[in-house]
């Protein structure tokens, strides 16, 4: 859920907090399992937006969907002053784009908290993150990454147990990465933690397509379904319920094999 002006999907459309509650009630109903929160884009040349701004865009919508609902909510944020007012307005989870790295008191404030963080690698910044990517093996220097974030975590006192990997598919990667790390997601099971994989309705997902990112669903669901199946335990989408529905049919299929 972007409450965001400039997100690459659906900037602007909740950036009222009266739409993205009622938009994230409707995630809910669908079959969201978590909400996750933005008040800054974070699209490949977003520019940064200060601490104050990006508390004034999400706390009201943390908390107003806090007081209607008990849904786990995650918020969005590398900074750890917006973390820290998300989760004391009722926030359970810290999804951190930088692993960790771009604020240092992240670590502490969610170890402090003793809430669940999303770990993701991401080569260089948002606003310059996609100036010609390069890697001499994209998988083990994002597990390399990934693995010393798990290891800043530990450090700052954050239980193993509420650690969670994410390859950053999108965040300073061309697109035959993006493709490559779907297709060796099991690869960061070694890093012993859950793993999460967000492609909705990414450029990658519509280089063959041509479409825009509104309109990029089956391909979205595509890359839902190869990552549940190729390991991914947590799926991070724009489109709630048709990819609900598509999951369960791997569950399903997952339960006789």
């Amino acid at each position: 859920l972007n409450v965001t002006s400039d997100s690459f999907s659906d900037g602007g459309k909740y950036s009222n907090p009266d739409n993205a509650i009622n938009r994230a009630l409707e995630m809910i109903s669908h079959g969201a399992d978590i909400i996750d929160i933005g008040g800054e884009s974070t699209r490949p040349g977003a520019e940064p937006m200060s601490e104050e701004g990006e508390i004034e865009r999400v706390i009201p919508v943390v908390e107003e969907l806090r007081r209607q609902t008990s849904i786990p909510i995650s918020i969005d944020t590398y900074k750890s002053s917006v973390a820290r007012a998300a989760i004391n307005a009722g926030a359970n989870l810290v999804n951190d784009i930088s692993g960790l790295r771009f604020d240092p008191m992240m670590a502490h404030t969610v170890a402090r908290h003793d809430v669940p963080v999303v770990v993701m690698h991401i080569k260089g910044e948002p606003r310059s993150m996609q100036r010609d990517p390069n890697y001499t093996d994209l998988i083990g220097e994002i597990k390399s990454y990934l693995a010393d974030s798990i290891a800043l975590a530990v450090k700052a006192g954050i239980a193993e147990k509420n650690i969670i990997v994410d390859p950053g598919i999108g965040f300073g990667k061309t697109f035959d990465h993006n493709f490559k790390i779907l297709n060796n997601i099991r690869q960061f099971a070694d890093l012993g933690k859950p793993i999460l994989i967000g492609a909705s309705r990414k450029a990658f997902l519509g280089s063959f397509t041509g479409t825009k990112p509104d309109d990029r669903l089956p391909e979205s669901i595509s890359a839902a379904v190869i990552a549940a199946l190729n390991g991914a335990h947590f799926i991070r989408v724009h489109d709630v319920e048709p990819t609900v529905r598509a999951l369960r049919v791997v569950d399903a299929v997952r339960r006789v094999e």
